[in-house]
């Protein structure tokens, strides 16, 4: 197909996605999962597309799903003529028809899984221990998934080895600081017309994402608030110019109302009550955040404004807007995609590199980091397709560093 011409729901993704072609060209010459069952759990956006493509061209038998919410439907019929995908999730599923298409994929018994918020790789655990035991190793993208496989880890509950991709420098400061942050940001004032400059914007957790989208709000003219668990988190947030406040306090103020934190339920029953009137509430993090039951409970009405946006309106007169039913806005948003192609196509390739190896891998069972290489060989690759040059380590700083002996740093060696 002549350049131009390429009308598919990833044509777009493509373009802008460098190192998942170069990878696909590579593999179709090396087929490094020739023979493997690969199971693939993720927001069905055309990123995850092109993202399983890739997998089946380097040999795999690749089996999708999605999660509620993000699920494109143009995606998942391009998919259905791609060799070697079958595509099992469809837009519009409940969150049960969704559970019963992951089952499905672990029925297939798969050598690998590629994951986003720890889904197939809890119930494989859960409900399939057998065909656990069978896996080779898995690959977790989501801050919120990582948090359930340390879990898992520190029980000894895991059965194969799994890379904590989201743990990778690529991952932490770009996609989750950068990619996350402008993605959800732009959701937000696209559905509420909100004016970020001179309001009040409250960020649950400082993690990657967390931090990224308050310093994000703050450049653009926010007054931003940070609440946190970690006493190192809100001294950084302090540090780096943000208010720190208990939540129940934070809200009560806020405009903007941000959970980023992976965990269950930050914002909650009693927080309804502190909730400022006319804010805005919005997850970035995961679909576990925010006690949407507790709002519908407390509310005396409720209308959709528009898709993707709610307005509850509490006895008292206080009016509080949901945004994508406390689902990742950035994901959840009609016509959204998640994050920009180019910072996913540098997570996915984090996927990618980290399941080709973990199919020869002899790695005990458990949770374990992505090798420091495969992470700087992704970073040379990215910047190899931004026609950017760096510097390189000269074979006397290496010897430098290298020695461990008591000498004088000030002066050259002697030969």
């Amino acid at each position: 197909m002549r350049e131009g011409t390429d009308q598919t729901p990833v044509a777009g993704v493509k373009n802008r996605s460098p190192l998942l072609c170069s990878y696909a060209e590579q593999y179709q010459r090396s087929k490094p999962f020739d023979g493997l069952t690969i199971g693939v759990c993720a927001p069905l956006t055309p990123h995850t597309g092109l993202f399983a493509d890739v997998l089946a061209t380097g040999g795999g038998e690749v089996l999708v799903t999605g999660e509620a919410g993000s699920t494109h439907a143009d995606v998942v019929e391009w998919l259905r003529e791609r060799p070697g995908v079958t595509p099992l999730a469809a837009a519009g599923m409940t969150a049960d028809e969704l559970a019963d298409t992951r089952e499905t994929v672990l029925e297939a018994e798969p050598d690998l899984l590629a994951d986003d918020g720890a889904f197939l790789l809890s119930l494989v655990h859960d409900r399939f221990p057998e065909i656990a035991r069978g896996v080779r190793g898995a690959c977790e993208q989501t801050t919120g998934g990582i948090t359930r496989l340390l879990a898992m880890d520190e029980q000894d509950a895991l059965s194969f080895p799994v890379y904590d991709v989201n743990g990778t420098p690529m991952k932490q400061h770009f996609d989750n600081v950068h990619g996350t942050a402008e993605s959800s940001l732009s959701a937000i004032t696209s559905l509420t017309d909100t004016m970020i400059a001179g309001s009040v914007a409250v960020v649950a957790g400082y993690g990657h994402c967390g931090r990224g989208i308050a310093r994000k709000l703050r450049a653009l003219g926010a007054r931003t608030v940070v609440t946190e668990v970690d006493p190192r988190k809100a001294l950084e947030a302090l540090a780096d110019g943000h208010d720190v406040e208990p939540m129940a306090d934070a809200v009560a103020d806020a405009d903007l109302v941000i959970t980023a934190t992976g965990r269950y339920q930050v914002l909650r029953r009693e927080h309804v009550d502190t909730l400022a009137d006319g804010v805005v509430v919005a997850s970035i993090g995961s679909a576990i955040e925010i006690d949407d039951s507790a709002l519908a409970d407390e509310a005396t009405s409720n209308t959709t404004e528009k898709p993707g946006v709610e307005r509850y309106e509490l006895p008292d007169g206080r009016r509080v807007t949901l945004l994508t039913e406390g689902k990742v806005v950035n994901l959840a948003a009609p016509g959204r995609s998640g994050n920009p192609s180019h910072v996913m196509d540098t997570t996915f390739a984090m996927m990618t590199r980290g399941l080709a190896d973990l199919a020869d891998s002899d790695l005990p069972p458990g949770l374990h980091p992505v090798p420091d290489h495969l992470d700087r060989e992704v970073a040379h690759e990215k910047l190899s397709a931004m026609d950017v040059d760096i510097d390189q380590v000269t074979a006397a700083q290496r010897d430098y560093h290298d020695r461990w002996e008591t000498h004088d740093s000030t002066k050259p060696d002697e030969q």
